[in-house]
């Protein structure tokens, strides 16, 4: 075997020998290929648990390729893909014993990517000081990256729920998933049949039954911070916030989190890829996405967010109004062009809408220029369509915005239910209205009958209709 000329052994690896492998790679001191049906001790649960999960990234074709996607690495069909756990390195810290969960290599012919696993299971969280240690670690070996696994979320892979200076995360990459991400991403393999080897597929199907089983401590965001409660109350009664505070820091946070979650719960709803919209400099960008939500919230009282869904008429929309007490969720659509007349637009809409309940559910008619939209419940559009399409003489309306709006009261200012509620009411717009929603789509433009044979085009015919024009 290999070794590191700098590496020392460390009390933890030492301890920790057993049967290991002896082809290991050359920067690795120990380590044990990632085993589906791992022989640990039963207080080593997080060991038990990345070790399943790696041995079916390596294993499971479709599911390894999906989450190494979202970390950016392209897995073909030349891809290798090793997996190990209880990995030891040098001791990069005095006698400080470092141990990743585990480590995962990609090979395609010469070229080689790596990165480090470190997880936590049930209410554990991650630790900035440990994350720090092991993103020193990869740095020392040449490591590309730090995937971090546990029931905190993030927005997108390439976001951190943990604040880290930037200097840490210098020349090494740092990713995080959910297990409620790794979850829902063999859950929609599953249920779109996207696993073609039928014992892959069984093996995958075990990982879900062990992820869901409440021993395996894998949860959902599923309350607010302590914050929460006195913020909305300060809000309610007129209070000011400022964009810096802790206290607002924190609200944003979780909300962030809450986002994740919620995509995740309505992409196994819906069976495809639900995902939170970000502009691109905040996807780019955590930093700046904290920053201008912050400042939303202290300004507007809002909390908002956006989801695409795959093969929607538009963009879902999602606010929560901490003075109003409220809960919205919303998709805008053009108004269909060749309807000329305000009216025949509105009747548009109303026959996508014609299954939907008219409880909670409104439409916000907008109308060209700077003047204000007008808002008209399901029930008073449907019965009073003649007189709302007079309402704005000499204009025809541009868009319109379905929404249902939920008033709280109380309940909003309640760390869990207003998750619950939050929970309830976007599937429930969904069902209700958006998935009757259809985008406007220009007309195939028609033939002609008078210009059906191409000689009608030729450059004679130009020319002739040209000289019919010029003595006309």
């Amino acid at each position: 075997m290999l070794l590191h000329p700098e590496i020392v052994h460390t009390p933890n690896c030492e301890a920790n020998l057993g049967a290991m492998v002896t082809d290991l790679p050359a920067y690795l001191e120990r380590g044990e290929r990632a085993r589906l049906f791992p022989v640990l001790a039963d207080t080593s649960k997080e060991g038990r648990t990345v070790s399943i999960l790696l041995a079916c990234i390596s294993n499971v074709n479709e599911f390894g390729r999906a989450l190494l996607d979202s970390v950016g690495q392209r897995v073909g069909p030349r891809t290798r893909i090793e997996t190990y756990t209880e990995v030891c390195f040098a001791n990069q810290k005095g006698n400080k014993a470092l141990r990743p969960d585990g480590l995962i290599v990609l090979s395609v012919g010469n070229r080689e990517w790596k990165a480090l696993i470190e997880a936590k299971v049930g209410n554990s969280d991650l630790e900035p000081g440990q994350i720090e240690d092991y993103l020193e670690i990869a740095r020392h070996h040449g490591i590309d990256a730090l995937i971090t696994i546990s029931n905190q979320f993030a927005s997108v892979p390439s976001h951190h729920p943990v604040a880290l200076s930037a200097a840490s995360r210098r020349k090494v990459d740092l990713f995080h998933w959910s297990w409620m991400h790794v979850l829902t991403e063999a859950s929609l393999l599953l249920s779109n049949d996207e696993v073609e080897d039928r014992d892959q597929r069984f093996v995958l199907n075990e990982l879900v039954r062990f992820l869901t089983h409440p021993s395996a401590g894998v949860r959902g965001f599923d309350q607010m911070p302590a914050a929460w409660t006195s913020l909305v109350n300060s809000m309610q009664v007129g209070g000011a916030a400022s964009a810096n505070s802790q206290e607002v820091r924190e609200v944003i946070g979780a909300w962030h989190q809450k986002i994740r979650d919620l995509s995740l719960t309505f992409s196994r709803q819906l069976g495809v890829e639900v995902s939170p919209r970000l502009p691109r400099a905040h996807a780019l960008d955590l930093d700046a996405r904290v920053k201008a939500d912050a400042e939303k919230l202290a300004l507007d009282h809002v909390l908002s967010a956006t989801f695409s869904v795959p093969g929607a008429a538009a963009l879902i929309e999602i606010c929560a109004d901490l003075r109003a007490r409220s809960l919205s969720v919303s998709m805008r659509l053009k108004a269909p062009d060749e309807r000329k007349g305000t009216k025949a637009r509105i009747n548009w809409l109303l026959r996508q809408l014609a299954r939907s309940p008219a409880d909670d559910l409104y439409v916000r008619l907008y109308w060209p220029g700077r003047g204000p939209h007008t808002q008209k419940s399901l029930t008073q559009l449907r019965d009073a369509t003649d007189s709302i399409a007079d309402e704005r003489k000499g204009l025809v309306v541009s868009s319109f915005e379905v929404l249902m709006v939920r008033n709280l009261t109380g309940r909003f200012a309640q760390r869990r239910n207003f998750i619950v509620d939050l929970e309830a009411i976007l599937p429930e717009f969904y069902e209700s209205a958006g998935q009757y929603l259809r985008a406007w789509q220009a007309s195939a433009p028609r033939l002609p009958e008078d210009k059906v044979e191409p000689a009608s085009v030729s450059t004679e015919a130009m020319q002739d209709e040209a000289e019919q024009e010029v003595t006309t």
